[in-house]
């Protein structure tokens, strides 16, 4: 093991709620277990409804305090000071991270938390910059000057997703917090360790108390959706598969509550003949198999004009069969594990109906073998077809897993066509070397982010989200502060 991470076994062995500036322990709690090897990494304790109300209600009273009038720069300071203290525990988030999900240290270290140290500082320097909206106007009743002011929404519910914990925690807390909100929090049952390091961190920078509350626990008929129902909360931020965006929507319709959902994609990335060929083939490799496929931005389609078709098979296929899947804790070590058992089942459901419709497995398929604990690990190898049509199930249905479908294509109108026939919408790369057809084709694909001879590179001001199933809302610099505030027009007669 390398020296920037700490053991397992070093980590918290009982995680609780931090509800009212204060951990607070359940009689129910859940193993959180090693998707490593199997063995149970700590107890996490289960929120029941009367958990999740006092978390609610404590958030509450901290919206009707202070914290709610606090000016912008003031709680710009708080941001900065929470950033600060994830800084100083960068090893132990580091070891959090790894130890729940299994990917390798170099990626924790180098995405995963210093990420989340960038969310809380990138919103603290634009919830100081932010400029104001001002309009002067002759009326026949005189002449106006109309300004726009921002709110807090109130109580905000924030549920995050597994895959990047931290990451995708902060970045929906930060903003929250940054435009007066509350928050109640509740990570994925998945992986707790590190919102629970951060609920630390709250406590010891002197974090007003019921400013910042996490609950933990499961979702349908538990935390989750008591959470969603509630009225105490005013709106609900959900990063996870569209079906639960699905149902948070229907839970939250009778309340007409503010929802921002960053949902599931079946994300495609395009190669034409004229790109960097070794660009090309380093981006689709990182595109398809960072973090063992399991990032919502990942590309399990790809289309490679036909006349490179072949050979771009061939390297990628050389280059998949190099990464080296395994521990974390282990040198070398460029592929995790899936997040669980039951991950892994489904996974490997896929790849049994792939060749049942018809693929050729180009490599992978199956699950590897180490003859050591990992064994008792949720690993499967990284996997590529071809030859399977555009409507069957392995490349229509997100999988969420290491693996990528490979198919030619003829011509730009051609493939526009059937990187849009998805009912996702999320992201999808593009690469070529001509600027004029990057720029004609960027626009005309249906997804919130297109990347031109990139892949998963983010301006944090910059809006991001989903089109279709993928989700809608836009997060991100002046969105984020548009959907955790409410704008209210002031007009005043100033002659």
């Amino acid at each position: 093991m390398t020296s920037n991470a700490r053991a397992p076994n070093a980590l918290p062995r009982r995680l609780r709620h931090f509800i009212d500036g204060e951990f607070v322990d359940a009689e129910a709690s859940f193993a959180n277990v090693s998707p490593v090897d199997g063995r149970e990494l700590s107890r996490v304790a289960e929120a029941d409804a009367v958990a999740v109300d006092a978390a609610i209600q404590a958030a509450r009273r901290a919206q009707q305090g202070p914290w709610r009038r606090m000016r912008a720069p003031e709680r710009a300071d708080w941001l900065q000071r929470i950033a600060d203290g994830i800084e100083a525990r960068f090893d132990d988030f580091v070891a959090a991270e790894v130890a729940d999900t299994g990917r390798p240290i170099a990626q924790a270290r180098s995405l995963d938390v210093t990420r989340g140290i960038a969310n809380f500082r990138t919103f603290a320097d634009l919830v100081r910059t932010a400029p104001g909206e001002f309009f002067e106007t002759s009326t026949p009743d005189g002449d106006m000057l109309n300004y726009v002011t921002r709110k807090p929404l109130g109580v905000v519910g924030v549920i995050s997703p597994w895959n990047l914990p931290l990451l995708l925690f902060t970045w929906k807390v930060a903003p929250a917090l940054a435009m007066g909100n509350c928050v109640v929090a509740k990570p994925s049952e998945e992986t707790p360790t590190s919102a629970t390091l951060l609920a630390e961190v709250m406590r010891d920078i002197g974090l007003p108390p019921g400013v910042f509350n996490l609950i933990h626990g499961h979702g349908a008929n538990a935390a989750g959706e008591w959470l969603t129902k509630h009225p105490g909360v005013d709106a609900i931020t959900f990063t996870g598969e569209s079906k639960t965006g699905s149902a948070i929507m229907k839970a939250v319709a009778d309340g007409v509550k503010n929802v921002s959902f960053e949902l599931g994609g079946k994300n495609a990335a395009v190669v034409f003949a004229d790109a960097d060929f070794d660009a090309a083939v380093d981006g689709v490799l990182r595109s398809s198999f960072t973090n063992a496929g399991q990032v919502c931005l990942c590309s399990e389609r790809v289309y490679v004009e036909r006349p490179l078709f072949e050979r771009f098979v061939a390297a990628l296929k050389a280059r998949t069969e190099a990464l080296r899947v395994g521990s974390p804790y282990e040198a070398g070590t460029t592929t995790g594990p899936l997040i669980s058992q039951g991950h892994r089942n489904k996974v490997l459901g896929y790849f049994r109906l792939a060749v049942e419709e018809g693929a050729t497995v180009v490599t992978g398929g199956g699950v590897p073998r180490f003859g050591n604990a990992c064994d008792d690990g949720a690993f499967v190898e990284p996997t590529i077809w071809t030859d399977l049509p555009d409507d069957a199930r392995c490349v229509t249905e997100e999988i969420f897993g290491p693996v990528c479908h490979i198919a030619p294509f003829d011509d730009e109108d051609e493939v526009v066509r059937r990187v849009n026939d998805s009912a996702y919408g999320l992201a999808a790369s593009v690469w070529t070397t001509s600027l004029s057809r990057a720029h004609r084709v960027a626009p005309q694909i249906e997804t919130g982010i297109v990347w031109v001879n990139a892949w998963f590179v983010r301006d944090l001001r910059t809006p991001f989200g989903g089109a279709k199933q993928s989700g809608f809302g836009r997060e991100g610099g002046r969105h984020s502060m548009d959907f955790y505030s409410e704008l209210t027009t002031v007009c005043v007669k100033v002659a």
